[in-house]
């Protein structure tokens, strides 16, 4: 991270407005935002850089380590997979999730969970990882096992956030139960008399553990400093329930209704990128487009597509449903606030030079073109 890097002739999209000039980097940070050309240095032939984008939800490193039904793949070289298309997606900090709390028929267990944490560690000490990687612990509160997997993750030390889930039917994400018939009987080939004594489990799993789990959780979250997330909110009795718990963070709320309530109580609310390339929520709640437009949207996550977070802000730009600068905020200023990162989200002096080179190309998806991680081209 040592000398000096000149990035010129560039569209710098800054917090709040665009400009045309060039960056001086230096130590890994950003020593200079200058208008103008530098005259020197490397030119960035007048395309978009931004900064460098930050992922607080994205499962998407399991489909590497389980690749296909009951194959496991090296736990370094899927991480690194992983790392590689999220960086070649203009994200250099991303927080991966990973699960605790497992039903009788989880693909993957808390013990590979574990594991793919411990190889997080491994792999960020040992410089093998492009993107600037934490984890996201993934809390399904209505398992009895919630709790004590959680208690198993402590020690690790890039656990930074933790979202309180609970995917039971009738409730949250699954108000509407034909969503969640149609999910669970096409995995499973659940006959309905099979599938009606799964959701009865179901419903009395949540019932039974996840009051406890939920503030169990929440209280370790408190004392060890982790952000906490809530999740799938759906009324403001659940935005009430998730303030008392100290949640920072609401994401995806399913309705309006939560999030506004939400919004109004200071919580920063996230939806998914997909949601808004898609148009709207492949479960049939709200439309993380309907809540940019009354105000309500903070925060945008990949999810389970990595590049759909840089491609969701720039096909909003380009169809005028936030200006560029307010749609860049939402992946990286507003999540790096989100979670206490400081030192990042923003072209300006004294921050760490995480940047990406974008070329806008419209009708059609962005390309990143070059990505730096303090300083450093990485993709």
């Amino acid at each position: 991270m040592s000398g000096e890097t000149i990035l010129d002739n560039a569209r710098l999209v800054l917090a709040d407005e665009i400009v045309s000039g060039h960056l001086v980097l230096r130590g890994g940070l950003i020593a200079e935002v200058a208008t103008g050309l530098a005259g020197r240095g490397e030119d960035m032939e007048g395309q978009t850089l931004v900064p460098g984008l930050i992922e607080l939800h994205t499962d998407h490193i399991e489909g590497h380590y389980r690749p296909r039904p009951r194959v496991r793949w090296n736990k370094t070289a899927a991480l690194q997979a992983h790392d590689a298309q999220v960086a070649g997606s203009g994200i250099t900090t991303v927080f991966d999730a990973l699960r605790v709390g497992m039903d009788d028929k989880a693909d993957l267990g808390t013990d590979d969970m574990l594991e793919m944490g411990e190889a997080i560690v491994s792999a960020k000490a040992q410089g093998r990882l492009r993107a600037d990687h934490f984890i996201h612990l993934r809390c399904e509160v209505s398992a009895d096992n919630a709790a004590s997997g959680f208690e198993r993750f402590e020690v690790n030390p890039l656990v930074k956030l933790v979202s309180l889930m609970d995917h039971a039917p009738g409730q949250r994400q699954f108000t509407d139960i034909s969503a969640y018939r149609a999910y669970h009987i096409a995995k499973f080939a659940f006959s309905e008399a099979e599938f009606d004594a799964f959701c009865a489990l179901r419903i009395a799993e949540s019932e039974r553990y996840a009051p406890g789990n939920r503030a169990f959780i929440a209280e370790r979250c408190r004392a060890l400093g982790i952000a906490l997330a809530s999740h799938d909110d759906a009324t403001p009795a659940h935005v009430e329930e998730s303030l008392a718990l100290g949640v920072a963070l609401a994401e995806f709320p399913t309705t309006l209704e939560a999030a506004r309530a939400s919004h109004a109580a200071g919580l920063k609310v996230l939806m998914g990128g997909p949601n808004v390339v898609r148009g709207g929520s492949h479960s049939g709640n709200v439309s993380a487009l309907d809540l940019q437009k009354a105000g309500l949207l903070d925060i945008l996550s990949s999810d389970y597509v990595p590049f759909s977070l840089i491609q969701s802000v720039f096909l909003m730009a380009e169809t005028g449903a936030a200006s560029l600068p307010d749609a860049i905020r939402l992946v990286t200023k507003h999540p790096a606030e989100a979670v206490g990162l400081s030192d990042r989200g923003e072209i300006a002096p004294g921050l760490r030079a995480d940047l990406a080179l974008v070329r806008p190309m419209p009708g059609s998806p962005p390309v990143v073109a070059a990505v730096y991680r303090e300083g450093r081209r990485v993709a």
